[in-house]
């Protein structure tokens, strides 16, 4: 049976042989010179012999710390040790969570071997933890990553050996039934397998993992929050972090960088449901390895990493300032917490940029060092010891993160545009008002201080019942305004009835 060839097709070939009879008197050298990739043979070439010398202990890091370049030219014996632990961790201010993982942080600890290296891997589940666990490292060749080696009871350890065959950027995660729950609850980390000359030197490495998490309370709602499933059946995280926690690599957790130095990011995204489109603003990704592998793109603004995937990428700092590093499907950065920060020291170039940085128009309150007044003051309505001064304190720190873009600092405004919360005249009138503007929102035409303004502020309800009775007894106490005090009960009545100040024109 003779294969046809399809018509166009075979136009193509004839049209490129015409064009090559046309081009034959131009110099071959004259030719523009395409770039052929290397093949890295993949795991055909990735034994390197037996392993020589004595073993040796991995390094393991916490994030978002990375183990040192391997700078080793022979395969050798690698012993990794890697504890699961399950504890109760902060997951934002004043909310809590019982994450399992990998070495005690989410994400786990940071595994750093070389291609052809042979890899004992020691799992050991803590005699305290309510859960058998085992491991899946994608890096591995072999029956569930490991998982069917390393089914690990509370109390036991488990032992397997694998040679890693193949270079890249590895996502390694727990794999035992309800798989999605373990991954959810922190459960996931990196395993970098160097190429056997190493990867291109750095300034500095860092360690960024996105995860998305399911609480049955609401985005800061306070107190201890358990795993709901449903929600993470339907895919409706509460929170999408870096590195467990709201605020992990923020004000003094930021990561730190000086102009002139190259910057290393491995980032991991251990979903387990969403895709990352991961953008550092202020900066362009000079080179990315996409999907962890040996082939990378250049110049890249934003770059996908899918659910258990990874990907690494190298930036030049050439100005001063705070980068912020965010999942660019934005809502999650600015209203589920995927939001972190990089802090670069170094004297201005003017020639290359020029203008002032305002971090409130990223990051708001996460530009500062930490909001523990918010965890204080959840602690403190926890116990029932709740003072007008511990929500004067936490409604500051939240005014900061959620109001001051429009409002500014200090309650001013900005004339014509945005109204005064300053010495209001609204609020003199009805001091009550503040928590309706602030749950519904509020257009159309308002005087204040007699000013009229026109402008639309959006209701609010992403914020808590106690964050927004914060917010409103923080406003109510500054800026030469009445004063009198805002309770969590008064806020939720006043959602329950709805309504409230959608229209500015009937008030």
């Amino acid at each position: 049976m003779k294969t046809r060839i399809p018509a166009l097709t075979l136009a193509a070939v004839l049209a490129a042989v015409v064009l090559a009879g046309c081009g034959g008197s131009r110099n071959a050298a004259d030719a523009p010179k395409e770039a052929v990739a290397t093949d890295t043979g993949g795991s055909l070439k990735g034994d390197f012999g037996p392993p020589q010398g004595q073993p040796i202990n991995a390094v393991l890091t916490s994030p978002p710390n990375v183990p040192p370049p391997l700078n080793r030219d022979h395969p050798a014996k690698v012993v990794v040790e890697l504890d699961v632990v399950e504890k109760e961790m902060p997951i934002s201010e004043g909310v809590t969570y019982t994450f399992w993982t990998f070495g005690g942080t989410v994400p786990g600890s940071f595994i750093r071997v070389r291609q052809g290296d042979t890899v004992q891997f020691h799992l050991r589940n803590m005699p305290d933890s309510k859960m058998p666990h085992n491991i899946d490292l994608h890096g591995v060749t072999g029956p569930g990553g490991g998982a069917a080696s390393s089914f690990t009871a509370p109390g036991h350890v488990s032992r397997f050996t694998f040679k890693a065959l193949n270079a890249g950027l590895y996502v390694y995660h727990c794999a035992t039934a309800p798989v999605g729950m373990h991954v959810a609850n922190g459960m996931y980390g990196l395993i970098l397998v160097e190429p056997p000359g190493g990867l291109p030197k750095v300034d500095r490495e860092y360690y960024v993992m996105q995860g998305d998490f399911y609480t049955t309370g609401k985005y800061h709602e306070k107190g201890h929050q358990p795993f709901d499933m449903e929600k993470a059946i339907e895919e409706h995280p509460t929170y999408v972090l870096f590195n467990g926690k709201e605020g992990a690599l923020t004000g003094d957790n930021a990561l730190k960088a000086k102009t002139g130095e190259t910057v290393r990011l491995f980032v991991g995204n251990g979903g387990p449901n969403l895709v990352s489109s991961f953008h550092v603003i202020g900066e362009i990704f000079d080179k990315v390895w996409f999907e962890g592998g040996t082939r990378f793109q250049e110049n890249v603004q934003t770059t996908l990493i899918p659910s258990g995937g990874a990907a690494i990428m190298d930036f030049h700092v050439e100005v001063p300032g705070s980068y912020i590093l965010v999942d660019h499907s934005i809502f999650r950065a600015f209203n589920k917490g995927a939001l972190a920060m990089l802090k670069a020291e170094g004297a201005e170039r003017a020639e290359i940029y020029s203008g002032k940085e305002v971090d409130a128009v990223y990051t708001g309150g996460r530009a500062s060092p930490n909001l523990a007044a918010v965890a204080e003051a959840a602690t403190a309505a926890k116990a029932g010891a709740l003072t007008q001064e511990d929500q004067v304190k936490a409604g500051q720190a939240l005014f900061a993160g959620t109001c001051s873009t429009c409002h500014q600092a200090n309650g001013e405004g900005l004339k014509g545009v945005f109204p005064p919360l300053a010495k209001s005249s609204v609020l003199k009138e009805n001091p009550r008002r503040i928590v309706d503007i602030v749950l519904h929102g509020l257009s159309g035409p308002v005087t204040v201080n007699g000013e009229q303004y026109n402008s639309v502020m959006p209701p609010m309800n992403q914020l808590t019942d106690d964050e927004v009775a914060n917010i409103s007894t923080y406003v109510l106490n500054s800026w030469g305004n009445p004063g009198g005090r805002v309770e969590k009960a008064e806020v939720a009545a006043r959602r329950a009835a709805g309504g409230g100040a959608n229209n500015a024109a009937e008030h």
